[in-house]
């Protein structure tokens, strides 16, 4: 059995369709499109390298210079709401008791440490996790060199930050320069 005199034909799903494409009338009507997508696809490779370029540009794991904490501290309003990597040395970890949201979500392993460059110290906030019971201890120790990237909370943000009494309110005049940690990777010494 041969089936080289049946000819192709696209059957729609949708009856309305049909209709639509009753105005093709030769088949190499139907076969521009695959012609038009082999040339985009040879521009696949380069649109691919493209995008794969564009991320190791922006990448977070780039290696971006360390910001020097008194830099933040000479001017905080520069840096407030900016992401920065800080180096350092860990001292004074401090795990803070569960604080609640302003929404009632109530927060665990949260801790405070001071991040020590060569120029000053700032003090750096873990938020731990909330809604989800948990007891953890802190993920840095006294005296561990670390690399930081944290977003830096400047005073007069009249924002949050984390104090020993929970989530506290900034007010206007509270020289409060907290940096929020987002990510903490331990440096080999």
């Amino acid at each position: 059995m041969s089936f080289s005199n049946v000819e192709s034909r696209i059957i729609p799903a949708d009856p309305a369709l049909s209709k639509s494409l009753s105005h093709v009338e030769s088949r190499q009507e139907m076969l521009e499109c695959p012609s038009m997508c082999t040339g985009l696809l040879r521009l696949l490779p380069l649109l691919m390298w493209s995008i794969g370029l564009g991320f190791a540009v922006v990448s977070p794991a780039s290696a971006a210079d360390p910001t020097a904490i008194r830099d933040i501290l000479d001017e905080p309003s520069v840096y407030h709401l900016r992401q920065v990597v800080l180096q350092g040395r860990v001292r004074n970890v401090q795990p803070l008791d569960p604080y609640k949201l302003p929404a009632g979500t109530t927060c665990y392993g949260a801790y405070l440490f001071y991040l020590e460059d060569e120029t000053a110290s700032i003090n750096v906030a873990v938020f731990g996790l909330c809604g989800i019971p948990t007891v953890k201890d802190p993920d840095v120790e006294e005296g561990t060199q670390v690399q930081l990237q944290a977003t830096i909370q400047a005073p007069s943000h009249g924002g949050y930050y984390l104090s020993f009494h929970g989530l506290t309110v900034a007010g206007e005049r509270e020289g409060v320069i907290q940096a929020v940690a987002d990510r903490i990777t331990p440096l080999v010494e």
